[in-house]
């Protein structure tokens, strides 16, 4: 039997920017994308973002994903992971998350949104998120994160999670870990776990 190879996955993301959209123009295009798995929009303030993630962008989305869950398990902690869902305010904006959660009990809109940023787009993000009242966002962008917690006149860099649930986690530890999971998950998990157990 003669197997066909796979199609090479672009490593990098490739990403489309269009302004003055209405939000009319934006609900027809998010239809048009309905059947096309894989690919993210957002929009706000009359721009849309198209983006369709490269390989190595699902590798450390799903790599954080399951090191914060590795953690909740480890730690006992009720989470509820919302993934890539979209959350919108109608006629205002919409976002598609790498990764999303709620602590303790659902919630309409997740306690945590998560972002890796291989471009420029990282300010933009942070104004969705702030226009549907996202508690705390983090973006994971040239080998780091990045905290921001929301406050009254918008988001605020933090060094360590304000959600309550996730106080005791530790960035460094966190990050260390993925960075080791792009050569081993197993020892990426591993570690992450062990450290745990000294907490």
């Amino acid at each position: 039997m003669v197997q066909t190879p796979l199609l090479n996955q672009p490593s990098t993301d490739q990403r489309l920017v269009y302004r003055g959209i209405t939000w009319q123009h934006f609900k027809l295009i998010q239809a048009g994308f309905a059947e096309s798995p894989g690919v993210r929009l957002s929009y706000y303030n009359g721009e849309i973002e198209i983006i369709m993630p490269g390989r190595e962008h699902e590798f450390l989305k799903t790599i954080i994903g399951m090191l914060l869950e590795l953690f909740c398990l480890e730690m006992a902690i009720e989470f509820d992971p919302t993934g890539s869902m979209t959350q919108e305010r109608e006629g205002e904006v919409s976002a598609e998350t790498d990764e999303s959660y709620c602590f303790g009990t659902s919630k309409p809109i997740p306690d945590l949104v998560i972002e890796v940023v291989f471009n420029s787009g990282s300010s933009k993000k942070l104004q969705r998120y702030q226009a549907l009242n996202v508690s705390e966002v983090w973006l994971w962008q040239d080998g780091l994160f990045s905290l921001d917690h929301s406050r009254d006149n918008g988001y605020e860099k933090i060094s360590r999670s304000e959600i309550s649930e996730l106080a005791t986690l530790d960035l460094d530890l966190l990050t260390r870990s993925v960075l080791i999971a792009q050569t081993s998950r197993l020892e990426a998990a591993t570690t992450f776990r062990n450290a745990l157990k000294t907490i």
